[in-house]
């Protein structure tokens, strides 16, 4: 009889111990994994909704155009020098935006910070 009972003690001990450790695995993945993409994933739509004609941008495919012209899921990308080279492609598809304001930014020295 008291053999029976703590052999149930240390059984509901386990569950608590196996539960906590679960706890704390998803804890740990929501604070390294799940949060951080988040993150990540409000900064890019932001960028893509601040999007206007005449920003220069960067494509997932690694090549660098102006935009010019938006509508709602699409934009229309210029290539090069070339008038000619018009690309229409999805807002995903863009990685960086870079503003002409911030084109004409002079660069900083580091050494003199």
């Amino acid at each position: 009889m008291i053999l029976a009972a703590q052999n149930a003690g240390a059984a509901t001990g386990g569950y608590a111990g196996m539960i906590l450790s679960l706890v704390l695995v998803f804890v740990f993945m929501y604070f390294f994994m799940i949060r951080p993409q988040q993150k990540e994933q409000k900064k890019k739509n932001a960028m893509l909704a601040a999007l206007e004609v005449g920003d220069t941008v960067l494509t997932t495919s690694g090549f660098y155009g102006t935009i010019i012209d938006i509508s709602d899921d699409t934009v229309i990308v210029e290539f090069g020098s070339n008038r000619n080279c018009r690309i229409p492609m999805q807002r995903g598809a863009i990685s960086v935006v870079e503003k002409p304001e911030d084109a004409n930014k002079p660069i900083e020295d580091k050494k003199s910070k």
